[in-house]
């Protein structure tokens, strides 16, 4: 099959096909006597395996050692589970920082509602907060004491 039909066949781009030739994931694939490329049904089912991993958040250098051991005839399933484990740490972190993300804004939202809306210059209403946020890591309210005097 040419590469048309292998992106078809898997709903991956000729362009992307390429790719993963150019990054050792597929094999050079056989030359027809027109030198377009040749694929076979075993490319059909390496091709899906990386689609499956890239969706799943696979780095191409996991998905070549896994397929490299596979080609050696080694059995990669440690390192597919070893991959996994790190995927749902890094989930898991960026699930914590998202968590402080939003406990961040609700905070700035929450001060720079009772803030002016009216401050063209930013210093007493919700961007004062904005501003001072990146180097403390607070939300600060300076509010300015007024007198009747």
């Amino acid at each position: 099959m040419f590469i048309r039909d292998l992106a078809q066949h898997t709903d991956i781009s000729a362009h992307t096909i390429r790719f993963y030739e150019a990054k050792g994931l597929l094999p050079a694939p056989q030359r027809a006597a027109n030198n377009y490329r040749q694929y076979t049904p075993t490319d059909v089912e390496r091709i899906r395996f990386i689609a499956s991993a890239r969706s799943l958040g696979f780095a191409l250098d996991d998905i070549a050692e896994i397929l490299t051991a596979r080609d050696q005839g080694i059995a990669p399933c440690q390192r597919v589970l070893d991959v996994i484990r790190q995927r749902l740490e890094a989930i898991d972190h960026r699930i914590a920082d998202l968590f402080a993300l939003r406990e961040s804004l609700a905070g700035l939202h929450a001060a720079g509602v009772t803030l002016p809306l009216d401050d063209i210059q930013g210093e007493h209403c919700v961007c004062s907060l904005l501003k001072t946020y990146r180097d403390t890591g607070k939300i600060t309210i300076q509010r300015e004491e007024f007198s009747d005097d």
